[in-house]
């Protein structure tokens, strides 16, 4: 476009405008459609999509909802995609314990090379010759064993952990890089397979069920690095989070598709987040008293963490830890929370 062309754009707006009649009307904007927000409790098991950041997944989910409250357990990097739990209303309560969950992860780590941000999303910095000793199935195994139990990580500079108040990643755009103190992990099984041996090519697949806090990014660069080459993650997806599999994921443009009883049948109820935990059931009045905070006397033995249901009818109260023959209230749901799973889960039953 030249110079000219938008004062020629503007001249012809105001010619139209002085020649139009000042009786004339503008034709009417469409009314925008309100989109009436509801309080909806459970999980979604999303499948999040290649390309868009965690945040942004749920904000699509929680508008296709038209749910008011919703959170997510645990970041995906828009590079990964997978198993990423959204919860509604009175599960973000108990959110926390799949952020603590362990996770299983299914990777590519691209041979020969090293990136700023340790995937492909970077600018190499660093590579190396990929050697035919380095990808024999006895070094592939060693590297499996050397890499497998508990290690320490440090931390890469692209992530969101702080200091001094501020995350890393932040640092690392200013080209800055920090001090981090490296933090102990479990990877409590890996797998590796060598899927491309050209040397100009190389690469590996590799499966690995870690403990919370652990980088796939940085195990990947560590095993490159330990191979004697280099490496970063060339794809990435979350295949299991706590009791979560990606086989009861859905992705969103399916959820786009479909109506909304559909969509509302695809919410887990909200002790589905509670499964593995013992559970311990009230009457009546304990259930009440509960729900005021009120300790409760059990002879059931010490334990972290129950889940508390009351019995007429049986809904989840909240969560609760057994202490000296105590029940204390850890996580409760409110009267209208409560009221509000009931009525959801008989309308799903009746669809």
């Amino acid at each position: 476009m030249s110079s000219a062309e938008p004062l020629q754009g503007a001249s012809a707006a105001l010619d139209g405008g002085l020649a139009s009649s000042p009786k004339s009307k503008r034709e009417p904007r469409p009314a925008r459609t309100r989109i009436v927000r509801r309080a909806l409790h459970g999980v979604l098991l999303l499948d999040k999509p290649l390309g868009m950041s965690s945040n942004d997944a749920l904000q699509k989910a929680k508008w296709l909802l038209r749910a008011e409250k919703a959170g997510h357990t645990g970041t995906l990097d828009p590079l990964a995609t997978g198993v990423l739990p959204l919860c509604f209303g009175a599960a973000t309560k108990f959110s926390q314990i799949h952020l603590d969950a362990d996770k299983t992860y299914e990777a590519v780590a691209q041979l020969g090379s090293t990136t700023s941000t340790g995937d492909r999303e970077g600018e190499v910095i660093d590579r190396a010759a990929v050697l035919p000793e380095m990808l024999t199935p006895e070094r592939l195994a060693a590297i499996t064993q050397q890499f497998t139990g508990v290690q320490e990580q440090l931390p890469p500079m692209y992530s969101a952990l702080k200091k001094d108040g501020k995350a890393l990643y932040e640092y690392a755009r200013q080209g800055l890089e920090v001090e981090r103190e490296a933090r102990r992990i479990t990877v409590f099984a890996l797998n590796l397979e060598l899927i491309d041996a050209d040397p100009a090519s190389a690469a590996i697949k590799f499966e690995a069920k870690v403990s919370k806090g652990t980088y796939i990014r940085t195990l990947g660069e560590d095993m490159g690095k330990a191979l004697g080459c280099g490496a970063h993650l060339s794809a990435l997806r979350r295949v299991q989070t706590g009791d979560f599999g990606i086989q009861q994921t859905v992705t969103l443009s399916a959820l786009e598709a479909m109506s909304e009883a559909e969509r509302l049948a695809c919410l887990l109820p909200v002790d589905s987040l509670l499964a593995h935990y013992p559970t311990v059931q009230l009457d009546a009045e304990n259930a009440g008293r509960f729900l005021s905070g009120l300790r409760r006397r059990t002879d059931l033995p010490n334990c972290e963490t129950v889940a508390v249901y009351g019995d007429a009818p049986r809904a989840l109260l909240g969560s609760a830890k057994i202490v000296a023959g105590e029940l204390i209230p850890l996580r409760l749901l409110t009267p209208l929370e409560i009221a509000a799973s009931l009525q959801q889960a008989d309308s799903s039953a009746q669809e």
